[in-house]
């Protein structure tokens, strides 16, 4: 399978002027390539990365006016066109909408590295036209003679280099009698069956609680100097609206990473039980957000991501990911006799069997039945 890291980098201020131009060059390409691409469709030719990719060489490449592309790597531009077309297939699949044009601040800051180009020696790795950067990382990095997918990003406060590479299955041994079966929840992030406590919801915590509101006094302060410095229709930008915006950046950053880390850490401790399958529920994430009372909580759980990572770590581990089909009644039936309770509701927090008077927490009952889940 392939694995992905993810290494700090170390920039010196010159380099870190050359990555700032190769996001910079990335994404002129990208906006030049989309309204090249749409020109030729509303002319009624079939656009191609190639034929763009061609032009792009051939004219914006020489022109006296563009010279400051040669600073960066060519990689740089010419990978643009593969992810502009890759935004289109995307499209076509109807997996993602319309490809839009970036901007500084709408779009991630980050930009394609040559893959042979890049060598790990003496705590430093080589980038192209960039040079010899320290970096940062607890994994060992093998020197290999391709990568695939390597980039380069900046996240708003430090530069990181992520990479991917072929990797074999870990050979750890499971456990043939463990099914573990997890429901995903509001109040709790998570309740597995064979967990005796549930995985805390982590935007409860204090420390959440205290940047949520740090953020709104924040942004409020935001709000007024933004209506104080207003000139007519237009609004103006000041130093101290400026050092606002980074700073309320920088919560957002923070808030994100703490929730990312709770996600790994609950995922890595089922991981580690070594089951022999996993069992999730079929979760309309998308159709749970047009609930106006839950769509903010449910927002901040993260519920798609603790799937994808899941699911990786399990493929990882060489454990079986199952997920138990949509109407599957996991709420309403009892784990203990297997009688369906078709009138509960969702008010109802305790689950309470007609048939055999079994009592228990609605969510743990939910994940029981979950890991005794066949596949028809």
């Amino acid at each position: 399978m392939i694995k992905a890291i993810k290494i700090r980098l170390k920039p010196t201020n010159e380099q870190e002027v050359l990555m700032f131009k190769s996001i910079g060059c990335a994404r002129f390409a990208y906006n030049w390539g989309l309204s090249k691409w749409e020109e030729i469709y509303k002319q009624g030719g079939k656009p191609s990365k190639a034929k763009i990719r061609a032009e792009f060489n051939n004219t914006i490449k020489n022109d006296s006016n563009y010279v400051w592309l040669k600073e960066v790597s060519a990689q740089v531009t010419q990978h643009a066109f593969e992810d502009l077309d890759n935004a289109y297939n995307n499209f076509f699949k109807g997996l993602s909408k319309y490809p839009k044009f970036k901007t500084k601040k709408r779009s991630k800051q980050c930009f394609y590295v040559r893959y042979d180009a890049i060598k790990f020696k003496d705590g430093k790795v080589n980038l192209e036209k960039i040079g010899k950067v320290k970096y940062k990382t607890n994994y060992h990095i093998p020197n290999l003679p391709k990568y695939i997918n390597p980039r380069c990003y900046f996240d708003g406060k430090y530069w990181y280099l992520s990479l991917s590479f072929e990797h074999n299955e870990n050979q750890v041994e499971l456990d043939k009698d463990l099914s573990v079966g997890i429901d995903l929840g509001v109040a709790n992030l998570a309740i597995v069956n064979y967990l005796d406590k549930p995985i805390k919801n982590i935007n409860k915590s204090v420390k959440i609680r205290k940047l949520k509101k740090k953020l709104k006094r924040l942004q409020r302060g935001l709000s007024r100097k933004y209506e104080a410095n207003k000139k007519g229709k237009e609004f103006v930008k000041t130093k101290n609206i400026i050092k606002l915006e980074k700073q309320i950046k920088l919560i957002h950053r923070k808030l994100n990473n703490i929730r990312l880390n709770h996600i790994h850490q609950a995922t890595n401790m089922i991981a580690k039980l070594h089951p022999y399958r996993v069992i999730m529920e079929n979760l309309n994430i998308s159709g749970m957000m047009k609930n106006k009372y839950l769509s903010e909580s449910i927002q901040e759980q993260k519920f798609y991501e603790f799937i994808r990572q899941m699911k990786y770590k399990c493929e990882f581990n060489g454990i079986e990911f199952v997920t138990a089909d949509k109407f599957y009644p996991s709420s309403k039936t009892c784990s203990c006799c297997g009688n369906i309770k078709k009138d509960l509701r969702l008010k109802d927090r305790v689950y309470v069997c007609d048939k055999c008077g079994l009592k228990i927490d609605r969510d743990k009952n939910a994940s029981i039945n979950l890991g005794n889940y066949k596949i028809a």
